[in-house]
C-alpha cells in the first residue's frame, strides 16, 4: 500500500505550559499539507509519544483527523512494548477514524524475532487498519530482522515498514522479498534518495517539516529520470538532514519550525529545548541552506 512518498512525523506543538496546542497544531496541519506532506503520522516518536497520555493521544488523534478531514492519509503512532496497551489504543484510534497506524519495534524488553512476530501479529488482528511496521534498532535496541518483515507482509493488513536501520542491504532484501503491494519506505531523511534508487517508495519523514517541497522537487527529478539533478539537490540538503539532528528529535526540528515562524513550542522533559548556540547554529545552517526561503532571513 501507498500512502504517498513523503509522510512527516508530525511534532507535537506545545504550549507555554507544556500542554498540547491543538490552535498550533491546526496551523501546523494545513502548513504541512500545503508544503510537501502527502501524509502525517500522529504522536509518534518525533511527537513525543513517550510523554503524551494515552489521553493525550486520542485527543490528538480525534483532532487531527477532523482536521485533516481526509485530505491526506492520517497515521496514528499506536505501538509501544505493551501488546495489550498497543491493541486497546489502536481500537481506540480505529473508532476515530484514523487511515492507519504505526507500530515501533518494542522497546526496552528487547523480545525474540518469534516474540517481535507475535506482538505485531495480535495488534494486527484485533484491526482492520492497514499497518506500517516501524525498525529503529537505535532507540528500540532490536531489530526487525528480514525473515520476521518478510513473515508479517504475509499478514493481509501489514502493508509497510518504515525502516530507520540505516541498512541499504537490508532494506533491498526487504523489497526484493516481500509482495508488491507492501511499501517500503525509509526513515532515515539523508537516506531518501539512496533508498528510492534501490526501489523504496518514499520517506518517513523529520526534515519534511522544513524542506518538504525541497524534497519533494528532488524525488520527482529522479522519478522523472533526472538523476544527476536529484543527486545535487541531495547534496544542497544533506546538511538540513544532519543538522536537523544534531540534538535529540524533535528539539532541532521544533526549533527550526519556531524560526520558520511556524510556533510549535518546546519540549517536554527529559528532552531540552536547544541552547542559544545550537539555535544560532541551526539558524544559519537554515539561511545558508534555504537561500530562497525568506522565513530564515535575519
Amino acid at each position: 500500500m501507498n500512502f504517498g512518498r513523503i509522510i512527516t512525523a508530525m511534532v507535537t506543538p506545545f504550549d507555554q505550559q507544556g500542554n498540547i496546542d491543538f490552535r498550533a497544531t491546526r496551523e501546523l496541519i494545513n502548513y504541512l499539507i500545503e508544503n510537501g506532506s502527502d501524509g502525517i503520522v500522529v504522536a509518534g516518536t518525533t511527537g513525543e509519544s513517550p510523554t503524551l497520555t494515552t489521553a493525550e493521544k486520542i485527543s490528538l488523534f480525534q483532532f487531527v483527523v477532523d482536521e485533516v478531514n481526509h485530505r491526506v492519509p492520517v497515521i496514528a503512532g499506536t505501538g509501544s512494548n505493551n501488546t495489550r496497551a498497543s491493541i486497546e489504543l489502536t481500537k481506540s484510534a480505529e473508532d476515530i477514524g484514523v487511515d492507519g497506524i504505526m507500530l515501533v519495534a518494542p522497546y526496552y524488553n528487547k523480545p525474540s524475532q518469534e516474540g517481535l512476530y507475535q506482538h505485531f501479529k495480535a495488534i494486527a488482528d484485533s484491526t482492520q487498519l492497514p499497518i506500517i511496521l516501524y525498525n529503529i534498532p537505535g532507540r528500540s535496541v532490536v531489530n526487525l530482522s528480514v525473515e520476521t518483515v518478510t513473515r508479517l507482509a504475509a499478514i493481509n493488513n501489514i502493508v509497510s515498514i518504515k525502516d530507520a536501520s540505516g541498512n541499504l542491504d537490508a532494506m533491498a532484501e526487504l523489497i526484493t522479498q516481500t509482495p508488491n503491494d507492501f511499501s517500503v519506505y525509509t526513515g532515515e531523511d539523508h537516506l531518501t534518495l539512496p533508498s528510492l534508487s534501490i526501489g523504496a517508495t518514499g520517506v518517513i519523514s523529520v526534515s519534511s517539516h522544513i524542506i518538504g517541497n525541497e524534497m519533494q522537487a528532488m524525488m520527482e527529478k529522479f522519478k522523472n529520470g533526472n538523476v544527476m539533478e536529484a543527486a545535487v539537490d541531495h547534496r544542497r540538503l544533506l546538511p538540513i538532514f544532519k543538522g536537523l539532528f544534531s540534538a535529540p528529535n524533535p528539539c532541532p526540528v521544533k526549533a527550526g519550525l519556531n524560526l520558520r515562524g511556524i510556533a510549535v513550542g518546546g519540549v517536554r522533559l527529559p528532552l531540552i529545548p536547544l541552547n542559544e548556540e545550537e539555535t544560532t547554529e541551526l539558524q544559519h545552517l537554515l539561511q545558508t541552506v534555504c537561500k530562497e526561503d525568506t522565513a530564515f532571513k535575519s
